[in-house]
């Protein structure tokens, strides 16, 4: 398990951490291409399960990447603002940020594959689609861009860190 150094900041509220990682957006994908160059790109998840779950197009770099080294790191913070000291050394950040250690795996199963699916699109349009999405439809579907079946990865995190320095609204910074 990481260790986090700075034990003042970790946050060790999981009903806490399970409603952030709910309710935020956007993560970053971090991986490492062969040769040990690393890549990390934003993407669009949902967290379900106890799992990440993410998407995208059945090729490009991303696939690429985790076709050879599905080892990854997946981060997510917000930052709230800055706190404010009569000591500029003092002055710092409020924010929350979880970072996930695991293994991308690609969902092949169609079941599991679509119910993932249908979570992200109610996470990014609640309630837009009358219908939730079908499993012929996920099997089916190919991108104007791409002649493969949308992917989609899991992330079961192998180990978890958070890290929080929360708001103190008395001495934020108000500029």
């Amino acid at each position: 398990m990481e260790q986090i150094k700075y034990t003042k900041r970790i946050c060790g509220d999981k009903e806490k951490i399970t409603r952030f990682l709910q309710e935020q957006r956007v993560g970053t994908l971090s991986m490492c291409e062969e040769g040990g160059r690393p890549y990390a790109v934003p993407v669009n998840y949902v967290y379900w399960n106890n799992k990440v779950y993410i998407h995208g197009m059945g090729s490009g770099k991303k696939n690429d990447v985790l076709a050879v080294n599905r080892t990854v790191c997946f981060t997510v913070f917000e930052e709230f603002g800055t706190v404010a000291d009569a000591v500029p050394a003092k002055c710092d950040t409020a924010y929350l940020s979880v970072v996930i250690f695991g293994k991308a795996l690609p969902v092949e199963d169609l079941t599991e594959k679509t119910q993932a699916l249908i979570q992200i699109v109610e996470k990014f349009m609640p309630q837009y689609f009358k219908t939730p999405l079908a499993a012929q439809f996920v099997d089916k579907y190919r991108s104007s861009f791409d002649d493969k079946a949308v992917a989609v990865y899991c992330i079961e995190p192998e180990d978890l860190t958070a890290k929080e320095n929360p708001v103190d609204e008395a001495n934020m910074f108000r500029g």
